[in-house]
């Protein structure tokens, strides 16, 4: 069972069609005591990261999420913004993110010459950085949708699983023991999407 938790932001709709498809229960829920219980947790994200870590600070959401990660080792996966919030902060805002992480949230900045749009929005490749649970067996040429003006930097490069590129290197996919983020949108990334969710249901 994966918990998908409602804190008011995220495509929770799709998500949960997804893991219906692959025949992975889940289900959506912002009832502390459902998380509390959660087995597996799926952290969505869609809109600023302020915002974001708020609602979850003052919904109460936060605390337990901190216990389940840290004392009972529960895996959880950040998707787009919330990988995003898995890192210390971003420059996008003030609020310090959950810091399960050691990384930074960064905005795309390009010179003229470039002709770069931000956000990086469509479809682009990814590639192993480490090896991980969560990216095994994947095709070469696997790729993901993408939506994003902000991106993440880790300090360590064994908690980098996926790298892609729109200008810079950037992770497009971390870990940190039990704690996994995708910066993409699986839940829109037909089989490759699938392919990561059959493989976070598994761990």
């Amino acid at each position: 069972m994966i918990t998908i938790v409602d804190y008011g932001m995220g495509n929770l709709g799709s998500v949960f069609n997804m893991f219906k498809k692959i025949g992975v229960e889940s289900k959506i829920t912002s009832d502390l005591e459902e998380i509390k219980g959660a087995q597996k947790i799926l952290l969505p994200g869609v809109g600023s990261f302020d915002n974001a870590m708020k609602r979850l600070n003052e919904s109460g959401i936060r605390d337990i999420l901190d216990t389940k990660v840290f004392v009972e080792k529960t895996p959880v996966l950040g998707i787009c913004l919330g990988m995003q919030l898995l890192t210390l902060g971003s420059e996008e805002g003030k609020e310090k993110g959950l810091g399960w992480i050691n990384a930074n949230t960064k905005k795309f900045q390009f010179a003229k010459e470039k002709k770069l749009k931000v956000p990086h929005m469509g479809w682009n490749l990814v590639y192993p950085s480490t090896k991980s649970k969560l990216t095994e067996n994947f095709v070469e040429e696997s790729r993901f949708y993408f939506v994003h003006s902000y991106y993440v930097e880790v300090e360590n490069q064994e908690n980098s699983i996926l790298k892609s590129n729109y200008g810079i290197e950037f992770d497009s996919a971390i870990q940190h023991n039990n704690i996994y983020g995708a910066q993409f949108h699986p839940e829109k990334s037909h089989k490759f999407g699938m392919k990561l969710f059959e493989n976070f249901s598994k761990i």
